[in-house]
């Protein structure tokens, strides 16, 4: 696992140990990422259940202005500052080890609005749609903002409240779908 661009090119990332993370293939975010790269340079970026921190490191890489960071394991908060102090990308990063409804309140509650949400939640847990609801309540995403979330392709995201698909990628057992608020929202 490395970055693939920016400030930080070529720098290997550590991920946790164990299978309670999955990293996103490299492949797969650079494919990510040559999507929204035109979106990035000086964007408030929110990367929940982070795990390595990877795809938050990118987005910071590649010129978003700072990244949220939002883990609940322990282990996995370690990789992400070794990842941050390793790319020498820390100044640029905020790390909540919380679990993400929390701290979505927290951030909520301080004002916070961002660009880009990406999300890679864990497949067996159903938490996927108080995740957004937990936005929306919030208002955490900018009107001309958007939703990553990672998926596996088994899983299909549908009807959601309040947001729309916007696009679909699929990559094998992987699907990136990208939401954006319902008209009548914005």
């Amino acid at each position: 696992m490395r970055v693939i661009a920016g400030s930080a090119k070529g720098h290997r990332l550590q991920a946790p140990i164990g299978f309670d993370t999955r990293p996103t293939a490299d492949r797969i975010k650079e494919s990510l990422f040559n999507m929204i790269a035109p979106d990035l340079p000086g964007c408030k970026f929110l990367d929940l259940f982070s795990g390595s921190g990877s795809i938050g490191i990118e987005a910071i890489s590649r010129g978003a202005e700072y990244a949220v960071f939002v883990e609940n394991n322990p282990i996995a908060i370690k990789s992400i500052q070794e990842n941050l102090k390793h790319t020498k990308l820390e100044k640029h990063s905020i790390i909540y080890q919380n679990s993400v409804l929390q701290t979505l309140s927290q951030l909520g509650m301080k004002g916070h609005k961002f660009d880009i949400i990406f999300m890679d939640p864990p497949y067996h847990d159903n938490v996927l749609e108080l995740t957004l609801q937990t936005i929306k309540e919030y208002h955490l995403l900018d009107q001309q903002g958007y939703i990553i979330i990672e998926h596996s392709t088994t899983c299909p995201i549908q009807n959601i409240p309040t947001f729309k698909i916007w696009k679909e990628k699929t990559y094998k057992i992987t699907k990136m779908t990208f939401l954006t608020l319902q008209e009548e929202e914005i």
